[in-house]
């Protein structure tokens, strides 16, 4: 299915980083090693980077999971990249990323994702290979999407191929981050709403474990409190969704 979205898209709505963008860049230059990364050696990089504790978390087989996906379920991981480990720690959870199930015609389940430096779509062997201890969990929309709805999920995951990475994570900037990209491809393709735009002042004064002067430097010493975002953990946490799996999947 994707892949005739694929070639039926107009060209690349590429879009030129900005002077802050390109600020980003060093320090996002090793995570775009880290996300291309997969298998073995993605996971001993994890582990090395980034030990979360998982008591009696569920155990299943990467394919009985992939036979379980449908389009549209929301899929999260964990990115073991400093950064990112900022970004679960500001909102209170272990994931730090989430794609959404585009396509599951083919040998394995097809997730789109908004990355670094990038946004496309990748296996979900590769998109659960990047995650800390393969962790994942998958979340659906209460209400079953209806096959014109599934097939909108591919026309709006094409149309926002190709987007620079937002590292300003700015729900109205002209770029992309995983959440919003999320959010944005269910509500163009199934009027659905997951996750909470909130400011900076709104999510960081909510979460007294947030390491502020990171945040403080990661924006050059002037956190924007009144821009509006979207994490991943509200995403998780959206009202209704239900929990097709959370655990390991090896």
């Amino acid at each position: 299915m994707l892949r005739h979205f694929a070639i039926a898209a107009s060209a690349p709505s590429f879009m030129i980083p900005s002077p802050s963008q390109w600020r980003h860049l060093g320090a996002f230059a090793a995570l775009s090693v880290s996300l291309a990364t997969n298998g073995a050696v993605a996971q001993a990089r994890n582990h090395a980077s980034d030990e979360i504790a998982a008591p009696a978390l569920a155990s299943e087989s990467l394919s009985d999971l992939a036979r379980s996906l449908r389009v549209g379920d929301i899929v999260f991981t964990r990115i073991g990249a400093y950064p990112f480990r900022k970004v679960a720690e500001a909102t209170g959870t272990w994931t730090n990323h989430v794609g959404i199930v585009l396509d599951v015609s083919g040998a394995e389940p097809i997730i789109g994702e908004s990355r670094f430096p990038f946004s496309g779509s990748t296996t979900l062997s590769r998109f659960v290979a990047r995650s800390t201890g393969s962790r994942v969990a998958v979340m659906r929309l209460p209400t079953p999407l209806t096959p014109a709805q599934q097939g909108a999920i591919g026309v709006a995951a094409v149309q926002r191929q190709h987007v620079f990475y937002d590292t300003g994570f700015d729900a109205h900037s002209h770029r992309q981050f995983c959440s919003r990209y999320v959010r944005e491809v269910l509500q163009q393709a199934a009027g659905v709403d997951v996750g909470q735009v909130e400011t900076f002042k709104q999510l960081l004064a909510s979460a007294p474990q947030a390491d502020v002067g990171f945040w403080r430097a990661w924006y050059f010493g002037s956190i924007p409190w009144q821009r509006e975002t979207v994490t991943p953990a509200s995403v998780l946490h959206t009202p209704g969704l239900q929990t097709v799996f959370d655990g390991v999947a090896s």
